[in-house]
């Protein structure tokens, strides 16, 4: 099964969508294997968006994900890499479609709720920044059975 990395932002915590955002996720057949809440350090920041560095917007986002706490979470499910990225919406909610997270949720382009990977490689590389191996749990939902082929 294909893992992914999402980060619910500073915003989602402080205007309470946590709850909100988990339950499209699961909704739509992706399952929790690790989660954490926590405050990132601009040194962790700086390595998770390093693909930035050097772009004008790069000190803002440090800034921005690194101004409260954030929810980490490794999903797993089919094509949860792109599934997941399909449910976020467009990074500027202006231009998010309706239904999406981000087209119904967020409120602007910096402060757009939520984070995730863009490729099975970014995926990788994320969830090793976020989580060590054993903190990610391998476990079967008797639900899988009606969500999975």
């Amino acid at each position: 099964m294909e893992k992914t990395l999402v980060l619910l932002k500073p915003d989602a915590i402080q205007r309470l969508l946590i709850g909100e955002i988990i339950s499209r996720l699961e909704s739509k057949g992706l399952k929790i294997v690790a989660t954490k809440l926590t405050v990132l350090n601009e040194k962790t920041a700086n390595q998770h968006y390093g693909e930035h560095i050097g772009k004008p917007f790069f000190d803002d986002l440090v800034s921005f994900i690194t101004s409260g706490p954030i929810l980490a979470m490794v999903l797993e499910g089919e094509n949860s890499v792109s599934i997941t990225r399909n449910m976020m919406g467009e990074t500027n909610p202006a231009s998010a479609n309706p239904g999406t997270i981000r087209g119904d949720l967020a409120l602007s382009i910096s402060h757009n709720l939520i984070h995730g990977s863009d490729s099975l490689e970014s995926a990788e590389k994320e969830i090793s920044l976020f989580f060590k191996k054993e903190e990610i749990i391998n476990y079967n939902l008797t639900i899988e059975n009606w969500i999975h082929d």
